[in-house]
């Protein structure tokens, strides 16, 4: 069975995202992704932020991730 406390969706938008997984923080900042108390944040989710920034998404997703499971 999945862990879904830390399964990332993928609808989510950023501003709740962070809010409820803080230690994702730093990984945004990492990618120098201006997401992180943007404007646009109750709009965009992980997927429209990796788009916006030229991120790739596997990889951006496996380290949020790991940032998730650092958190419980």
């Amino acid at each position: 069975m999945p862990d879904r406390a830390h399964t990332i969706d993928l609808d989510l938008p950023l501003s709740l995202f962070m809010l409820r997984w803080p230690a994702t923080v730093p990984v945004f900042l990492r990618h120098h992704m201006l997401c992180v108390g943007c404007l646009v944040g109750p709009f965009h989710t992980v997927v429209d932020a990796c788009d916006e920034h030229g991120v790739d998404q596997s990889a951006f997703l496996r380290e949020l991730s790991e940032a998730m499971r650092q958190t419980l």
